[in-house]
Order: structure tokens, then sequence, then C-alpha cells
């Protein structure tokens, strides 16, 4: 199954999607849980599959948001694969290297991301998301997939010399609109095997990056289990897992994003999440 956060006529809802179209949420499952974090919250995913009172829409219809528009917490793991390390010229980390992003940072499938006046190293990191399913706190490795809602793909947008000003990646992983989320969520029992699917980021139709979801350093319950050591993490909370190698501060001569460009992260059963590059205004 797969779900999706959309707004149409400018109201947000949710539904479920099928093919090329979505099963939006009727209007009394939506008074009980109004938006898809809610709904993971309340463990009712299955609910919106048994609704009969929502509207059948076309998705070329609806404007698609970040699967999940407004999560408690977004958290990212950095240096995460090998490849990716050596070409930024990393240590291996001893624990998983965490950051945060703001929702404000995201846009949903084929809206535009944002390349920002104030810099002229706008890069592309493809990467699988979790979505937190329900409240985890202390999870040990091996329950830590049974907290998983579902997967989704990202887009995790770095500007490269903003986010070398300090240690801290802060500054560089959030700027407006430069990071995608979507274009759904999968849930979890709907993927054979997450380890075995394969990331492929394509910039303008170029693949850049390849990799696959076992080569993570830290695999997914290692990252659940260390997140939720230090803080209690939500239903609906987005954990972005890392990138392979391939990105563009690393090629010579360096391929940053530029207005025109479109920006593709393809998880195969889990999604494409593909979104056009306009400049900042």
């Amino acid at each position: 199954m797969r779900f999706a956060s959309f707004e149409l006529a400018g109201q947000p809802s949710y539904g479920l999607v099928a093919g090329n179209r979505i099963h939006a949420a009727g209007g009394a499952l939506q008074a009980r849980h109004p938006d898809l974090r809610s709904l993971i919250a309340a463990d009712a995913l299955r609910e919106l599959a048994d609704d009969a009172g929502g509207e059948m829409l076309q998705l070329a219809d609806v404007r698609l948001l970040p699967v999940i528009p407004n999560p408690n917490k977004i958290l990212c793991v950095g240096i995460n694969y090998r490849p990716h390390a050596e070409e930024m010229g990393r240590d291996l980390p001893d624990h998983p290297t965490v950051f945060t992003r703001f929702s404000g940072s995201l846009v949903g499938h084929g809206e535009s991301l944002v390349k920002p006046g104030a810099s002229e190293q706008y890069d592309f990191e493809g990467e699988l998301a979790i979505i937190i399913g329900r409240p985890a706190r202390h999870v040990r490795r091996e329950h830590a997939l049974g907290y998983v809602a579902g997967y989704s793909c990202f887009m995790d947008g770095s500007v490269r010399d903003w986010q070398r000003h300090t240690t801290q990646f802060t500054a560089g992983k959030n700027f407006d609109r430069s990071g995608a989320l979507g274009p759904w969520l999968v849930a979890r029992d709907h993927v054979d095997d997450i380890c075995s699917v394969s990331l492929t980021t394509t910039v303008s139709g170029e693949v850049m990056q390849r990799g696959r979801i076992d080569e993570l350093l830290f695999d997914i319950p290692a990252i659940i289990a260390y997140c939720s050591t230090f803080c209690e993490l939500l239903p609906g909370d987005v954990i972005a897992t890392g990138t392979p190698g391939g990105v563009g501060a690393a090629r010579k001569p360096p391929r940053w994003l530029a207005a025109g460009d479109i920006v593709s992260v393809d998880l195969g059963e889990v999604g494409c999440l593909e979104n056009p590059v306009i400049a900042e205004s």
C-alpha cells in the first residue's frame, strides 16, 4: 500500500495511491485523523484502504506534498556509505553522524527545488527515508523494524560551502525548499526486502549515484536503536539513512545543481522522487 499527502484547491489532504489515481480520505476519517501523521499515530493506515467516503482523484490533478508535511522531527544520517565517506575525505564514523532538517526545507514530488542565490555549490544526495510508525524509545536492534511504518525517497539537497562554515551541518542542509521527500509512503509490509533495494540518483537524465541499502555502514535497525536512545521517536518522524558515492562536490569538475536541472531519486518498489530545479527569485 502507498499513502500520499496532497493539496487540492488549496486544501491539504491525504489518500491511498493506486496506479495513477489517489483515493482521498473521506470527511469522517479526516475529521478523526486530519493528516497522515495522525493516521499513522492511530495505527489506522488500513482504515484508509477500507474508507468508502473518499473521492477518487487523478494524481495529475493534485499537488503532492512531502509525504509527512508536519513531522515532529527530521533526522538525517551522514557519511553512511563507504564510497561517500571516501570521496568526501572523511574517516569512517564510529557512531551514526546525525543532523537535523526543518520541514520547510522540503518539497513534495514534482515541486520545484530552489537553488539558493547565496551559493553556487548546491548539491544532490539521493537517500532512503524511514517513516516511524509508533513511539520508540531505547529500542533494541532486534525489535527496531517493528517501529517502521514505511519507506519513502529523500533528496538531501546540500549547500556545500555553507555546510562547511562550521563542523555542524545545519546551515548547509536547511535552505528553504532545498530538499524533497516523497512521492509517497510505502508500507513496510509491502516491501519484500528493503536491504535488497537499489538506489539510483540522476540529474537531467545522467546517472550520478548508485547504491544498495545493504551497503549502509549503519543499517536501519542500528539507526533506529541509536536515535531512539537520545530522543523519543514519534509516529511520522522521518529518518534519512544516508547517500551513496557520486555526489556533485566529489566530481572533477564539481557538478552543482542549476536552474533547469531535474533531479530523480529512484528506489525501485519504494518509488521514484523527481523534482525540477529553479533559481531563487
